[in-house]
């Protein structure tokens, strides 16, 4: 008799991984501005592997007063104040954030979020700051645990950043449309199911447990 396929809830001690990368105003979470965010929620298939599942991607007007460093927009190309980028309210953003992720979580049957990102401190101290300054209680995410691609890279494949990180996966990665939310989201979503798939691969997570 064939076996059912493991649920998304066994992998990660019913943990449920978002992968999610922010473009920020600078590096202070508390006082400059979030501007662009991308979240990708991940599966199971019917393998066992695991895969990209559901997008979510915002840009982010800056909240009243928020910090943004010239320094940090030359770096990613974002005009904060331009019409076309299309930007809502940080309030409705990250609302509409933890909605999407909290419906996915459910579905999952898993009984917590943890962010996935590439120097995961940075981005998870944003959504936190976020997600605090705009009093929205219903949060999916652990408030501190998060799941690092870089240290997860260096220990699988000898590189820390991202770009070479991919490049060692045999990842596309176009250094042209770095530095985008959803782009780089989309590449760490790669790069950690590839991981976590390679390492299954190898034996390292049974999926099938003998009985004692």
């Amino acid at each position: 008799m064939s076996q059912s396929p493991p649920s998304l809830s066994e992998r990660f001690r019913g943990y449920f991984p978002v992968v999610i990368d922010v473009e920020t105003g600078g590096f202070n979470a508390q006082t400059d501005a979030v501007l662009e965010i991308a979240a990708v929620t991940l599966k199971l298939n019917e393998q066992g592997q695991l895969e990209r599942d559901t997008v979510f991607h915002e840009h982010v007007v800056p909240f009243e007063g928020a910090n943004i460093e010239k320094a940090a927009i030359e770096f990613n190309g974002i005009d904060p104040y331009c019409a076309l980028r299309g930007a809502k309210p940080e309030h409705d953003v990250f609302k509409e954030l933890c909605k999407h992720i909290r419906k996915a979580q459910k579905a999952a049957e898993c009984q917590r979020s943890v962010i996935v990102a590439h120097n995961a401190t940075f981005d998870q101290s944003f959504v936190n700051a976020a997600i605090e300054r705009q009093s929205i209680k219903r949060t999916p995410f652990h408030p501190f645990v998060s799941f690092d691609t870089t240290s997860l890279a260096a220990l699988c494949l000898g590189q820390t950043v991202l770009v070479k990180a991919c490049e060692a996966a045999e990842i596309e990665f176009k250094q042209s449309e770095a530095h985008s939310a959803l782009y780089d989201t989309e590449k760490t979503a790669e790069l950690f199911c590839y991981m976590v798939n390679r390492y299954q691969m190898l034996g390292g997570w049974p999926l099938n447990k003998e009985e004692n």
